[in-house]
């Protein structure tokens, strides 16, 4: 979601290295008007006050301004300690000292779509518009598809995680019974701690249709993954990361969205679908609870979800 403002960047004549932590640096090195990408050595979670200091002075006289893409504390401590002269970022989380150049944080309720909130940084007007788009090299994707055993349009990807909880997934059943009525073999792609859940779906249906689904959750570098979707006939997900992919890819894709809002969130892509409850006037009675952005639906029922059929999805595949 932060590529347009990195084209916008680019357009303009600036020269772009981006900062991001391995498990996301791929998605950059698929942007090619990013010129280079540097890994950050930093742990989930914590200041590491001492590694960033280290880093920053490395980093120190190299760069003229800085984009701060997160809202946290530590991810502008580096840029400030680096010294960068123009630091660009929204306020928030008592940051405002290590910000040269501050938006103001709009309230949760009105906060513009993810990607016109990041095209905001560039300074620049009209981002409303704006579309992520992703690209492989054609050589790489064929390799990654050799490696992993696939052809080109041969398959499905389920992509059933979302790292934020329960209330963002699609029942595992449900995937299940999809796959079983879908005429070609389905491709799991996911985390290492989501090949469980992945391997939920992927045993019933194996079961009576042996080698119909591949379990390649945490199984797979991020770089091999995005090949896979690339190369995909279709990607049936949660609102999750690797929704986002697929929609910067253009591949065909149904977006299934529970607690969260495709108003906010929504893969920008014309090859998209959204099924989302909240919005379907002939479903009842109506979803007045959604969207609750919780992990864990409050009420206990998930119908958000659980009252999306795979028939459902099957029409739009």
């Amino acid at each position: 979601m932060t590529d347009p403002l990195m084209r916008r960047l680019q357009a303009r004549g600036e020269r772009l290295t981006v900062g991001a932590l391995p498990w996301v640096a791929p998605v950059y090195r698929a942007m090619p008007h990013v010129a280079e990408v540097i890994e950050f050595p930093f742990a989930h979670g914590g200041l590491q006050f001492k590694a960033r200091r280290s880093l920053a002075k490395q980093l120190e006289g190299r760069f003229d301004t800085a984009y701060i893409c997160p809202n946290s504390l530590k991810s502008a401590l580096l840029p400030f300690l680096a010294s960068i002269p123009k630091r660009v970022g929204y306020l928030g989380e008592a940051r405002v000292g290590l910000l040269t150049h501050r938006l103001k944080n709009p309230p949760k309720n009105k906060r513009p779509p993810m990607v016109a909130f990041y095209s905001a940084l560039s300074g620049e007007a009209d981002v409303a518009n704006d579309r992520p788009r992703l690209q492989l090299d054609a050589t790489e994707v064929q390799a990654a598809l050799a490696t992993l055993g696939l052809a080109q349009g041969g398959y499905y990807v389920f992509a059933p995680g979302a790292e934020y909880g329960p209330a963002k997934r699609w029942p595992a059943a449900h995937f299940s019974e999809l796959a079983r009525q879908l005429d070609l073999p389905v491709v799991l792609l996911g985390s290492g701690k989501e090949f469980e859940l992945c391997q939920q779906i992927a045993a019933p249906v194996n079961a009576g249709q042996p080698q119909k689904c591949l379990n390649l959750a945490g199984k797979t570098s991020l770089a091999h993954a995005f090949c896979a979707i690339a190369a995909t006939k279709s990607i049936v997900s949660n609102d999750s990361g690797l929704m986002h992919v697929a929609a910067a890819f253009g591949v065909q894709q149904v977006a299934i969205f529970g607690s969260s809002s495709p108003l906010h969130t929504p893969p920008l892509n014309e090859r998209a679908t959204v099924l989302w409850l909240k919005t379907q006037a002939d479903y009842q009675p109506p979803l007045d609870c959604a969207p609750c952005f919780e992990r864990e639906c409050p009420l206990g029922h998930t119908r958000c979800l659980n009252d999306i059929s795979a028939t459902q999805v099957l029409s739009y595949l």
